[in-house]
């Protein structure tokens, strides 16, 4: 058989003659000083696979193998569900059969609380560190056996995943599924895994608040540890949604589906607005409170940002504060003077695309009370409009400002730092599908926009997914870095929106077709969606909701 192989991201393929079945992980070992970055999965004739995955024969077919490294989603959340396996191998050895809670990304790593009777020693982190360290060492591998529902049901049980075996049980839409099994230690994770421990081998562990920190490789070098930052600020948004999460009793997928069929979905719903409602309002009195008269907005993709700050207008005015709402996107420079990205085409999220000098002056006229001609972009003829905004700052007003580099300092840096209160705002997904596999925030604002785009923009599922990674990097860039700026944090999640927006979602997805580069990211997203029941009850979604931003219906973005 005949295998066009690609080593790395972006090349071409080579062909490979492969008279014999042979695992992929074979032809990595071929040409491994060739291959840029260990590959954590293949793609095979653009599915999924793992590196275990027989490729080759003595027929006269073809198939292309693309290997995929860490330094993508995919390959970064295999990353993750391996490591996870070997930490909690190892927990289990040290501390026996505890609860351990894999819960939310933080500060490059992932946060774990290890429920113990006694406080967790700095011994004992210390002793599960060093035997995660064997076990790379030792190169164990990691063995996917194929299960049907039942069976798994029945292993669960057996191992008390109660949460686990409720969710198959619940998940009509599952067949079969793939538990993994390291030496004596059995487990399930929603995607891939490695062949072996030896993949997972850069990692800390480390005490962190009431848990532990797993760190790991990021996208951008899964060769090394991110440099250290404290995430506080973050650590405390999801520890308020976890708090929401119990009041409301939903936890886990599981938890959500039981809602979800048995009638409860008006009261979560409004629980869960009322929630949202409560933060704006917090939010609005701190600003109040600070006397500050510029307020900040940016978030990544998909946050919610516009809904968000036009809420947060109406709850200043109930402090008797008239907010002037604006975005930075009217501060562009002119066509002609835009920044190139590394395609040769104007990069309008680089900081040089804006108007930084035009902006700050305009600014600090309208905090001395002058009165401004504001701009207003023409992105058809490129360029900025003037004379339609004449505007002047009340005694009682503040600015709500809402863009990609609201946060950086570089955007306002000759605006008084006593002058500018900044808000981060995200979509911080705190549900997990079951104690040991957490949800990525990244898929679920991905899903947000699919739908989003569909709707306002008649792009396919298949455009937004090979869109996804330039948003990605562009958000690595200009706004992650920027968080920790921030005064306050606000989570716009909702606890019901992938349950929603699978109804959206999956038809879309089930479009991407075969020989499209995105059909295994798809595929993915999928079966992912399989552990949702389907919710109906949208019409007790208020009209004011972040997430009618993206399903339609919301009255804050009507002009």
């Amino acid at each position: 058989m005949r295998i066009q192989l690609i080593k790395n991201a972006g090349e071409e393929p080579v062909e490979v003659i492969v008279m014999k079945p042979v695992p992929v992980e074979s032809l990595v070992e071929k040409f491994k000083d060739e291959i840029k970055y260990r590959p954590m999965l293949a793609k095979i004739d653009g599915l999924q696979k793992s590196l275990t995955t027989p490729v080759g024969g003595a027929d006269d077919g073809e198939t292309v193998v693309e290997l995929i490294a860490a330094t993508t989603q995919s390959g970064n959340l295999v990353y993750q569900h391996t490591l996870s396996m070997v930490f909690l191998k190892a927990v289990k050895n040290i501390l026996g059969n505890v609860v351990v809670r894999i819960q939310n990304p933080l500060n490059k790593g992932l946060f774990i609380r290890i429920d113990t009777e006694d406080e967790l020693l700095d011994s004992q982190i210390e002793l599960i560190y060093g035997l995660m360290k064997d076990y790379v060492r030792r190169r164990m591998p990691i063995e996917e056996r194929r299960v049907t529902r039942e069976e798994a049901i029945t292993i669960f049980r057996t191992l008390g995943y109660d949460d686990k075996a409720l969710l198959i049980q619940q998940a009509e839409d599952i067949d079969s599924l793939s538990l993994y099994y390291l030496g004596d230690y059995v487990n399930s994770f929603y995607g891939i895994m490695a062949p072996s421990t030896e993949y997972v081998g850069t990692f800390e562990l480390m005490r962190y608040e009431d848990g532990v920190l797993l760190r790991h490789p990021y996208t951008d070098d899964p060769d090394i540890i991110p440099e250290y930052r404290d995430d506080a600020k973050l650590y405390r948004a999801f520890a308020q949604v976890e708090e929401w999460d119990r009041l409301l009793g939903i936890n886990y997928v599981s938890d959500l589906n039981k809602v979800v069929a048995g009638g409860g979905v008006r009261d979560m719903i409004l629980l869960s607005e009322a929630l949202h409602e409560k933060r704006v309002a917090e939010i609005a009195d701190m600003i109040k409170e600070s006397g500050k008269r510029i307020v900040l907005i940016a978030g990544p993709s998909s946050s919610g940002k516009t809904s968000f700050a036009k809420r947060l207008c109406v709850q200043l005015r109930v402090n008797g504060i008239r907010p002037l709402y604006m975005g930075t996107d009217d501060y562009f420079v002119e066509r002609e003077e835009t920044p190139l990205g590394p395609d040769g085409k104007p990069d309008f999220e680089n900081l040089n695309a804006m108007d930084i000098e035009l902006f700050n002056s305009n600014m600090n006229d309208l905090l001395q009370g002058r009165e401004v001609d504001m701009p207003t972009f023409d992105f058809k003829e490129g360029k900025k409009i003037f004379g339609r905004r004449i505007t002047r700052l009340e005694d009682n007003a503040v600015m709500v400002i809402e863009g990609i580099h609201a946060l950086n300092e570089a955007m306002s840096t000759h605006i008084d730092e006593k002058n500018k209160f900044k808000i981060y705002i995200s979509p911080l997904t705190q549900l997990n599908i079951d104690v040991h596999n957490r949800i990525s925030t990244t898929d679920a604002r991905m899903l947000r926009r699919m739908v989003r785009d569909y709707k306002y923009r008649n792009h396919s599922a298949e455009e937004t997914i090979i869109d996804w990674p330039k948003v990605r990097a562009g958000e690595d860039k200009n706004i992650f870095p920027y968080n920790g700026e921030a005064d306050v944090l606000f989570n716009s999640v909702t606890i019901y929106e992938l349950a929603l927006l699978k109804k959206y979602a999956q038809p879309l997805l089930e479009k991407v077709p075969e020989e499209s580069e995105c059909y295994g990211e798809a595929r993915r997203l999928i079966e992912f969606l399989h552990y949702f029941r389907p919710m109906d009850g949208e019409e007790f979604i208020p009209n004011n909701s972040i997430l009618r931003e993206f399903i339609g219906g919301s009255i804050l973005l009507q002009e």
